[in-house]
């Protein structure tokens, strides 16, 4: 297996693999960090397996590998497809941890994939993973679908694990709808609690942020049922409650009063639902899908909307039936 991506997420599983004794390359864009890889500069806790190659040549890297698993930002994953075409082997399967819909197109990873390599087999990643506690072997799940069944399958078992189990399942949409939509809830939850609101608020949110992503799931084909699973409900419960996530420190920030631009460079690192919450809302009004969560924090970000005028467009809504 190859991993091509060789940040936080992307060291966490090359060494999972690793460890789980399969012969693993990892690979990363920038090769001034390669070369430094093993003094773990994203995962400084986690154990460095001696069977895990580090490759500085992505030619190299995929020549022969029977299966590559990306894992980047989706700001950068049609390019890293597009960087790594002219290298895949025909018999080679796809894989990605990438969540989100692309800016400019509106697409989810598969549909990005579909559109730069064609009918290759794929499968994604996806669910309630911190990268830290993976690399540190601590007890985790996650789903993998595909629309092959085997391929999910296969990924699954080289995976799993004393402490990592993977679930497989073949609604690829609902995953990835779900890996989008979550990082903007999360946003959500932590304004409310920058603001100081309690833990009703935050549930509350959670709750219905989880409505939203149904919502749109269900309108782009996928199934109610994946909502309630690792890669719907649980990705939002992680992201919108635990302070490693990047997201939920985020908004944290926004709900003290600092600004979105200082609130991300603070974190040094990509908050995935800073775009995820312009691709969420833009295609969610394409496609008129009622969220008013997502589309204020959209106005947030985006509209310059005072956070209070968000709580109270969101408080001051028509009353309704909960089960529409």
């Amino acid at each position: 297996m190859t991993v091509i991506g060789a940040g936080s997420w992307g060291t966490a599983l090359a060494i999972l693999l690793a460890r789980e004794g399969h012969s693993t390359q990892l690979w990363g864009r920038d090769g001034t960090q390669l070369t430094a890889m093993r003094t773990m500069r994203y995962l400084p806790h986690a154990a460095f397996p001696e069977s895990l190659q580090v490759a500085v040549d992505l030619e190299q890297a995929l020549r022969g590998a029977r299966d590559a698993l990306i894992a980047v930002p989706s700001h950068a994953f049609r390019s890293t497809l597009e960087g790594i075409r002219p290298h895949l082997a025909p018999h080679t399967r796809i894989a990605w941890a990438t969540k989100g819909f692309e800016i400019a197109t509106g697409l989810l990873p598969h549909q990005v994939v579909r559109e730069v390599l064609g009918a290759t087999p794929g499968a994604v990643l996806s669910g309630p993973t911190f990268a830290k506690e993976v690399g540190a072997g601590l007890p985790t799940a996650m789903t993998i679908a595909s629309v092959d069944e085997q391929f999910a399958k296969d990924l699954a078992v080289r995976l799993s694990g004393p402490s990592f189990r993977a679930y497989t399942q073949t609604d690829i949409m609902g995953v990835e709808v779900g890996g989008a939509v979550k990082n903007v809830i999360a946003i959500g939850s932590g304004i409310a609690d920058g603001m100081g609101f309690g833990a009703n608020t935050r549930v509350a949110l959670i709750t219905r942020g989880l409505a939203e992503m149904m919502r749109l799931g269900v309108k782009l084909g996928a199934l109610r049922e994946t909502f309630m699973g690792l890669a719907g409900l649980g990705d939002l419960v992680l992201t919108c409650t635990d302070d490693q996530s990047r997201n939920r420190r985020f908004g944290m920030a926004l709900g003290r009063g600092e600004s979105p631009e200082h609130a991300q460079s603070a974190i040094h690192q990509v908050v995935e639902g800073v775009p995820a919450a312009r691709a969420v809302y833009e295609v969610a009004q394409r496609l008129s899908v009622d969220m008013p969560i997502c589309r204020e924090i959209y106005g947030i970000m985006y509209e310059n909307t005072p956070v209070r005028d968000a709580v109270q467009a969101l408080m001051g809504r028509e009353v309704r039936s909960e089960t529409e």
